[in-house]
């Protein structure tokens, strides 16, 4: 059973870690840009946690203004992406050009018969049942459809300074398991099993008595 639980927690845990850097770490989409529209968007039910925190302006609303990126990506699949701030808040993007972007989005859009290839930065996820849109970070002009989209050295960078990070925590619980949790539960064990074999005999001169 402990084993069992073990095994939920550490496995539960890991998802969700993976799950995060998903989430966050930016990710490059090779795209078309079709179109830019502004919609107005509900705040109010649990999705929200997907969209960036209202500004001081908007806090006290259910929905606001948001600006959108349509796109096709080289591989002919549609996307969707939202162009918002993420301001000094989490993700720690620092973005503050919104407007920028979208001026810059706008005048990259192109038509299938003569197209203009991008790399479109950005973080987060795409659901069409629930709403939710990756927000664009950034757009770079490519050469064509089978350009590359570069190496990611900072997700190379923050993976192995995690896992370096977590390899650390780990040998020094383990050392301190081992020098003073395990030898506590061994005595503690042992002093278990002896007061068991006293009880037993204990228990044995009783019943010979009677």
């Amino acid at each position: 059973m402990i084993t069992t639980i073990k095994w939920v927690f550490w496995i539960t845990f890991w998802v969700i870690v993976i799950g995060l850097f998903h989430y966050t770490l930016p990710q490059k989409d090779l795209i078309r840009i079709v179109n830019t529209y502004e919609e107005r968007q509900d705040l109010d039910d649990w999705t929200r946690i997907f969209w960036t925190e209202p500004d001081d302006n908007s806090v006290g609303r259910v929905n606001r203004d948001v600006q959108f990126i349509q796109a096709v990506r080289a591989d002919g699949k549609v996307m969707v992406y939202r162009n918002e701030d993420t301001g000094w808040g989490w993700p720690p993007y620092f973005k503050l050009d919104t407007a920028n972007l979208y001026t810059e989005a706008n005048d990259a859009i192109s038509t299938k018969a003569e197209p203009e290839w991008y790399v479109l930065k950005h973080y987060g996820w795409r659901n069409v049942y629930w709403s939710i849109f990756p927000n664009a970070i950034s757009i770079r002009k490519v050469d064509g459809p089978d350009a590359s989209k570069g190496i990611p050295y900072l997700n190379i960078l923050i993976l192995v300074l995690f896992f370096a990070v977590a390899w650390g925590i780990w040998v020094r619980w383990r050392r301190f398991r081992e020098a003073n949790i395990d030898p506590t539960l061994e005595a503690m064990g042992d002093e278990l099993a002896e007061t068991r074999q006293g009880f037993a005999k204990w228990l044995g001169t009783w019943r010979k008595k009677n």
